[in-house]
């Protein structure tokens, strides 16, 4: 091992990212970015960024009939519940989780802000349930390389890139063999 390049991995926190290692055999996570938004002691909370529903938010939700987006599945847990993420500073009750990426707040705001067309795809995203780890399955999860933890992450990675491109564009971002993943085939027996 050449002790210069060593580099020690990131851990989980608010605002990084979980990108699935490319050959991940969960399909709830296959070629997945995951927000985090939260992770302490109790566990870990957070969204699936890249894989879209085939549900739009006007659909499902009373109150948000004009929005025509797509809601994603932001995880295998409690998928009746729906989440957002924005990039609004004024909706109160929100948690800043990245630099000017907010998670939750007043929903009554969000209503408001979709009658004055406001609430588009660039800078709120909805979410069908949730990814969530409880005590150490996390860091159990990384210990077996299921995941890489990234902290090079912006707005224009979670709102302006198509969910289709995003594993490939983030594993790209971090560069060396990451990159190398990036173009990985879904099943290595046509490689």
């Amino acid at each position: 091992m050449d002790l210069f390049n060593f580099k020690t991995p990131l851990i989980p926190a608010p605002g990084r990212l979980l990108v699935s290692e490319p050959l991940l055999p969960d399909p709830n996570f296959e070629r997945s970015i995951v927000l985090l938004c939260a992770h302490d002691e109790d566990g870990s909370f957070g969204f699936v960024l890249n894989k879209p529903s085939l549900n739009k938010v006007g659909d499902i939700l009373e109150g948000l009939e004009e929005l025509e987006q797509m809601a994603f599945i932001g995880g295998p847990v409690q998928q009746d519940t729906l989440h957002f993420i924005h990039r609004f500073s004024e909706i109160e009750g929100s948690k800043e989780i990245l630099d000017g990426i907010y998670w939750g707040g007043d929903f009554d705001a969000v209503k408001e802000l979709a009658v004055l067309g406001k609430c588009t795809p660039d800078r709120i995203r909805f979410f069908l349930g949730y990814s969530g780890w409880s005590e150490g399955q996390l860091e159990s999860e990384l210990k077996e390389n299921a995941w890489i933890v990234s902290d090079r992450v912006d707005q224009s990675l979670i709102f302006e890139t198509d969910p289709g491109e995003m594993w490939r564009k983030a594993m790209n971002i971090l560069g060396g063999r990451f990159a190398r993943y990036a173009n990985y085939p879904t099943d290595p027996r046509l490689n």
